[in-house]
Order: structure tokens, then sequence, then C-alpha cells
């Protein structure tokens, strides 16, 4: 397991179109310095709709057109089990918002197998653990990914990572496989904190008064395994991207109004 973390700091949005924008524009830049350096660069996408308005506001920047996208590689923290295709998938979301509107190798976007491609849920965990082998980081056989977007539900979930299950404290896989999810779909696949740990940056982006609970119990430092935004961070930065209505319980040291 990865030590030395950043600490985690929040960066506060008016609201949730300016803050889809804001990162949207750190992204950019953020995968512009990699690929400028001759480096790969790899990002790990989450689902949920402030995920896909980050990806539709970078897909709109002029910056996009310009990229080289042959050296960024994309990959998910978790999918949902459904057929190729499904509107409910993540990589589904993420080809619609902004994927098929760039210049990018298919062998670039690393999507985990789908519920009738004919491998069953543990199989295609293990097809998508093994893809990440492919691209070893320092801190393990996974790529170190330059950002790591995670989306938080209001129960602190990251990922497919739920409060008080066994998946939260599983170290020895890098993917696995969720059954009886306590939000549908119930069969979804998941990448393990070693691998979200491994990140350079974590960015968690949450807007909604329904996210200040959660925000707050991660901020104050409660046990990842109640709290599994609570154990997601990023060895140089873990920023919490938020809006004003997600932000009431923030305490203000923690505010960086300079990132």
């Amino acid at each position: 397991m990865v030590e030395g973390w950043a600490e985690k700091r929040v960066v506060i949005a008016p609201d949730p179109a300016t803050l889809a924008d804001s990162v949207a524009a750190r992204f950019l830049s953020r995968v512009s310095k990699r690929v400028d350096e001759g480096k790969l660069a790899h990002i790990s996408l989450t689902g949920g709709s402030m995920g896909s308005r980050v990806l539709a506001s970078a897909a709109r920047s002029p910056r996009a057109e310009r990229m080289d996208w042959s050296r960024v590689h994309f990959w998910w923290s978790d999918e949902r089990w459904l057929p190729r295709g499904d509107a409910e998938r993540n990589d589904r979301q993420a080809r619609d918002a902004f994927l098929d509107g760039i210049d990018i190798p298919a062998g670039n976007i690393h999507a985990t197998l789908a519920s009738d491609d004919g491998a069953d849920l543990d199989a295609a965990a293990a097809a998508y653990a093994q893809e990440l082998a492919g691209f070893p980081g320092a801190e393990g056989p996974w790529p170190s990914f330059d950002v790591c977007f995670l989306g938080v539900g209001p129960d602190g979930h990251i990922a497919s990572l739920f409060p008080d299950r066994d998946e939260i404290q599983i170290t020895d896989h890098s993917v696995v496989g969720v059954r009886d999810s306590p939000k549908p779909p119930p069969e979804r696949i998941t990448m393990t904190r070693p691998v979200i740990n491994s990140s350079k940056r974590v960015w968690m982006v949450l807007s909604g008064p329904d996210k200040a609970s959660a925000l707050g119990l991660a901020l104050a430092g409660a046990s990842y395994a109640s709290v599994p935004a609570a154990g997601a961070k990023g060895r140089k930065r873990t920023i919490f991207f938020v809006d004003e209505a997600a932000a009431a319980q923030v305490p203000p040291d923690l505010i960086d109004r300079e990132y």
C-alpha cells in the first residue's frame, strides 16, 4: 500500500456548471503538460452526472482538438455490469460526452467487458486486472494514473466501493466483481483501493447539498471502511472539487483558494 499521500484540499466553485468547466480546464492542462513532455498519460474516469458534465465541458474546449490523444490512455475505476452500449454503462456515457469526439486510437480506451460479451463477472474483473497489468507502475501491476477521477455518493462511496462491504478492504486484487450492490445495478466491476491510491492525483468531483455530509465526514478523517471517500488519496494531490451547496460542512482551513 502506498505511503505518504498528499493532504486533502477542497476547491469550491459557485455552481455545478462552473465546477464542471473548471475541472475540465484543469484536466486538459494536466494532460497537455504530460503529453508535451513526451510521456504517456493514464486517466481513470468515473461515471455519474458530474463525471459526464466534466467530459462534456472538455469536449467543447478548442484545446481538446489540438491535443495528441495518441499518448493518452483512458480507464474506468468502476463499471456497471450491463450489455455493451447500454446507456447506463460508464464507458458509454464517456464516449457520448467526450471520447467519440476526439482523435484517439481505439486501443487507448480500456473499457471492461460487458455482460453480453460471454464472460461471467469474475472473469471480466480478472480480464480488466490483466489489462491494467500491461502498463505496470512503480506501485504495482497497474498504471499510476496521472488523474483518477472519482464521484462521491451521498453514502460516501467511491467507484463501486460501498460502505461496510468486503470490497473496500480488498488489497490483494486490483479489480473485483461486486454483487448485491446497494445501488443499482446490483452487479458491477470495481478497482480496489490500492489501485486508486497509487494515482498521482485523485480528483473527487461532487455537487449538491446531498453530498455535504459525506464530504464533511471524509474530510474529518472518518474510517474508510464506513466512508470510502475518506480513504481515497493521491500521492501528489488529493482534491475535492465541489460546488457551494456541497461545501456546507467544509472547515475553512481546508479550502484551497489558490489551486
